[in-house]
């Protein structure tokens, strides 16, 4: 046995949090409820499909939520559960490490 032993609960929330593109979705739903296509446009960069799965990741753990509107047409808005909204000082604190850490890759001319 290892010296190290990792927490199961902690391995589970970074192999959740940590997938591609689940960290910005929880980001732009911080915000405010939005409907599919806002978050799409939130982050350009995710397909569409890649949107829908992690959507449903996201409300099968139990941190999104999926509220559906009778409206003509039917309108659906996603949001964080109380569980998502616990969150956000994890979050501040990632935007204050990466803002100190990370470089923001700069494109030059050629």
């Amino acid at each position: 046995m290892s010296d190290i032993d990792l927490c199961p609960r902690f391995e589970a929330a970074v192999g959740l949090i940590g997938k591609r593109w689940t960290g910005l979705i929880v980001e732009v739903l911080l915000k405010r409820p939005l409907r599919f296509s806002e978050i799409s446009q939130a982050i350009p960069q995710l397909s569409d499909r890649m949107l829908a799965e992690r959507l449903k990741e996201l409300e099968a753990a139990g941190i999104v939520e999926r509220h559906v509107y009778p409206d003509t047409p039917v309108r659906v808005e996603y949001s964080l559960t109380a569980k998502g909204r616990d969150l956000a000082p994890v979050m501040d604190a990632l935007h204050q490490w990466a803002n100190r850490w990370m470089l923001v890759p700069t494109h030059s001319a050629p």
